[in-house]
């Protein structure tokens, strides 16, 4: 029986982007299904988006540059070229558009679309024309997931998701569920491997 490894993130968070593909690449290795719960952080931030630098967060420019080499760095260990998004991006209708997918085969690869075309090529995935043209290239009917995002099909999928997240604990992303049992934040291959590899001892799920 495969694991069941559920992971709350948001599209616009870099750690959730480097734990996706740090579980990805450990696939091979263990039996497990990965349940992807979208997870809004900011969903103040404006539709359109936001120039990053307007973006009162509380940390300056100089503390940010020293936060994302880390980040990068963190990237390049996962595999994954990373930059600051120079535009901070409402994810709503991303996540929303990855339940679409969920409903799909293509939900994996449309997912790491998102990832890419946020962090490494400055797309703002907040805009419907470029959630439908990141669609088609991971092999989705564009034209139905568009249909979809404007009758708000999925909205209520992400109220529960967040009712859920709420209910056990979560209070940032990425925050990963073997069962009940919480790993807070992107991890190293190593540290996932050895979680993974605890869980489907204890579970009876090694490959």
């Amino acid at each position: 029986m495969a694991l069941k490894l559920e992971m709350f993130s948001d599209f616009i968070c870099p750690f959730c982007y480097i734990g996706f593909e740090v579980v990805r690449k450990l696939k091979p290795e263990f039996d497990f299904a990965l349940e992807w719960k979208g997870f809004q952080i900011h969903p103040e931030w404006p539709a359109e988006g936001m120039p990053a630098a307007q973006w009162r967060g509380g940390i300056d420019p100089a503390s940010r540059k020293v936060i994302w080499k880390r980040i990068v760095a963190m990237g390049e260990a996962a595999g994954v070229a990373m930059k600051p998004p120079e535009t901070l991006t409402n994810s709503r209708l991303a996540l929303e558009a990855a339940e679409f997918a969920q409903t799909t085969d293509r939900a994996e690869a449309f997912e790491e679309r998102i990832y890419r075309a946020y962090f490494s090529e400055g797309l703002n995935i907040g805009r419907a024309g470029v959630i439908a043209e990141l669609a088609a290239d991971a092999g989705l009917d564009a034209a139905a997931m568009s249909e979809a995002l404007e009758a708000r099909r999925y909205a209520d999928v992400l109220k529960h998701n967040a009712v859920a997240a709420h209910e056990r604990g979560v209070s940032g992303v990425p925050t990963f569920f073997v069962g009940e049992f919480p790993m807070v934040g992107a991890q190293s291959e190593d540290v996932m491997r050895q979680m993974l590899r605890r869980a489907s001892e204890r579970f009876g799920a090694a490959k």
